[in-house]
């Protein structure tokens, strides 16, 4: 009978011992998908940089109709995509002035 009681406590002890496994399991597997969100974050505001500078280099060239699609394009995916807010190219800028 003490014997049956002790198998009982044990199991109660196991119990969160395992849950602690479990949870930290997820914990682990949410910290890799966190930093693998944030490569690709990092990612993408690179790429988006590069299109800066490339519509500032078509801009300067005199092709503004494109300059101005590529624009365009560039603040659909910051604010649909990347839900950002959008920036106002430098080239944008300088046409209000």
């Amino acid at each position: 009978m003490e014997e049956d009681a002790e198998l009982v406590d044990n199991s109660r002890q196991k119990a969160p011992d395992s849950h602690r496994s479990a949870q930290d399991q997820r914990n682990a597997r949410i910290s890799e998908l966190e930093t693998e969100v944030e490569l690709y974050r990092r990612a993408s505001e690179d790429a988006l940089s590069q299109l800066d500078w490339c519509i500032g280099y078509i801009h300067g060239c005199g092709k503004k109709g494109l300059a101005k699609s590529l624009s365009k394009n560039r603040g659909y995916i910051r604010t649909h995509l990347m839900k950002r807010a959008e920036q106002p190219m430098p080239s944008q800028e300088a046409d209000e002035s």
